[in-house]
């Protein structure tokens, strides 16, 4: 696997060439929306397998896994292509092997329920987990939820991909109810109420387990957290399910320094399967114009290991792009949030230059909008995954957490499917 970035009078066809590829391997594995089109700056993944198939007429998936003693998982992840469609073509190219000897990579990707079907499908061979962010805790114990994630549960299981139901006391647009966080944490009833109803919704929808986020943990509050995970473990444990936690390291800007809260997860990793370190980011955002990274955090990064098994660790991979007029004002500034390819096609409207900064592990760029303000733009691409995903591996950490799977990243799937053997657990 090779990352190539775009340079001035670069084309699809010039590139190709360059690296002794097709054209059309270029755009599809990385699946240029505007290939006429390209930003200087830009990434494009180049890909070297080891060993490829063409098809012939007749062939079928099975009987080319069988073969070559491979799994129809595997060519799944290594064709992504074919995930949606019922028939091969002759004469197309299946990669069968890639060089992917650095390591396992466990995968847990967030997604909403009402995900599209072609999205998912292409997704679930990179998932270890799939966790389904559907169920809100409400007052007196209540859970709510729909029943749109049946479909995300039987298909997850076709792609032999655990299911995880993430509880939260979030509300509708996504904002927590402190008042009802706390109505749990301090009431043993309600806990036992919505343990009880946890359990009889993973039951009936086919869960394997149960995902708890924990957004406002805080020094002074971090016991009752303990108290109500502890007792939900016992129980769930009992009868044969797992228990991860998602946590909010709750990294902040203080002068020219991050903090973090220094909380025990040494206790927390103890009645967990594992800890997912993440902040969640919704449709706008009113952090400062600069990306805080878990990963590029070494201090937290440090602390997290010291007090956490390292089969017990899962970090955060961010997938969204951040669009922040300038200049910021705090307490008042908001950045809109964007999928990678909304971010490009962002840069192709206002011919931006992209740039990279190796501290912070990502991309940007600058642009002037219609009423002539000014804005910067903070994403990540092919550069900022694989580099995190090596920083994590020198730390020993094989665990990462996506949020969010909603929109299918392709330079994504290629930089660690091709370097990356994906964990896939018994279910």
């Amino acid at each position: 696997m090779e990352i190539y970035v775009v340079k001035q009078g670069d084309t699809v066809f010039s590139i190709a060439a360059k690296f002794g590829i097709t054209v059309e391997k270029l755009i599809i594995e990385n699946e240029i929306k505007e290939p006429y089109y390209l930003v200087v700056g830009q990434t494009l993944v180049i890909t070297y397998p080891v060993q490829v198939y063409i098809v012939k007429e007749g062939d079928t998936l099975i009987g080319i896994a069988e073969a070559f003693s491979v799994t129809l998982l595997q060519l799944l992840q290594n064709n992504p292509t074919i995930s949606n469609r019922q028939y091969l073509y002759p004469g197309e190219i299946l990669v069968i092997h890639y060089n992917n000897n650095l390591g396992n990579v466990w995968v847990a990707g967030y997604t909403y329920p009402f995900i599209n079907n072609i999205t998912l499908k292409k997704t679930l061979p990179y998932m270890t987990y799939i966790l389904i962010f559907n169920y809100r805790i409400t007052g007196n114990g209540e859970i709510v939820g729909s029943d749109k994630d049946v479909e995300v549960i039987n298909t997850a299981k076709v792609y032999e991909t655990a299911t995880t139901l993430v509880l939260t006391t979030f509300s509708q647009i996504g904002e927590i109810n402190l008042e009802i966080e706390y109505d749990v944490l301090l009431n043993q009833r309600n806990q036992d109420k919505i343990i009880e109803n946890l359990l009889n919704i993973i039951k009936s929808k086919g869960y394997n387990g149960v995902n708890m986020s924990i957004q406002f943990i805080t020094e002074s509050n971090q016991h009752l957290y303990l108290n109500f995970l502890t007792n939900l473990s016992n129980y769930l444990h009992t009868v044969g399910y797992k228990v991860f936690l998602t946590i909010n390291p709750g990294l902040e800007y203080n002068v020219d320094e991050i903090i973090f809260k220094k909380i025990n997860y040494a206790d927390f990793s103890k009645v967990s399967d594992g800890i997912l370190f993440l902040q969640y980011d919704w449709a706008l955002i009113n952090k400062p114009p600069v990306p805080i990274s878990i990963i590029t955090t070494s201090s937290l990064l440090d602390y997290i290991v010291s007090q956490v098994p390292l089969d017990k660790i899962r970090i955060g991979l961010p997938t969204l792009g951040y669009d922040w007029q300038l200049p910021y004002v705090e307490g008042k500034s908001e950045a809109n949030v964007l999928y990678f390819d909304s971010v490009l096609a962002l840069a192709i409207e206002t011919n931006s230059v992209i740039k990279y900064d190796e501290t912070y592990l990502a991309a940007y760029f600058e642009y002037i909008d219609n009423n002539n303000n000014q804005h910067i733009v903070w994403f990540n691409d092919a550069r900022s995954i694989n580099s995190s995903l090596k920083i994590l591996q020198s730390y020993g950490i094989d665990g990462i957490g996506v949020w969010n799977i909603m929109k299918y990243f392709a330079q994504m799937w290629l930089v660690i499917n091709t370097q990356y053997h994906i964990v896939k657990t018994d279910i």
